[in-house]
């Protein structure tokens, strides 16, 4: 498997990015999809509304929210994305991009955490 990384959406894209792909919901205030360099938006690996808005400013609820996402990654809408995450891995570097505030705690880094546990 290739290097899998995360970046905030709002840093400037890098020549070792590889493939850039957007696993938020919900497309980043404030950027241009030029100016994200955005190569792919795969919606349906982020986590729903329902959870992302019940742990939104509970970093101390992290455990928990890793838990529950893995579970919401096992449905079929998710598979499919993981499965072309899988894919473009095969290929080359790839770049998870997320919008969140908190560099250390986000759905970039539990995608991240889960995919190389997997």
């Amino acid at each position: 498997m290739s290097v899998l990384a995360i970046k905030r959406v709002y840093d400037a894209p890098g020549a070792g990015d590889g493939v850039r792909i957007l696993v938020d919901r919900l497309w980043p205030r404030g950027i241009s999809k030029d100016k994200a360099g955005i190569d792919l938006w795969l919606k349906d690996i982020a986590p729903s509304d329902a959870l992302r808005k019940r742990f939104h400013g509970h970093p101390e609820d992290w455990e928990e929210f890793r838990a529950a996402y893995a579970v919401e990654l096992q449905g079929d809408a998710a598979q499919a994305a993981v499965a072309d995450l899988h894919e473009r891995l095969r290929d080359g570097p790839v770049t998870l991009l997320y919008a969140a505030r908190d560099e250390a705690r986000n759905n970039a880094v539990a995608l991240k955490m889960w995919v190389e546990a997997g």
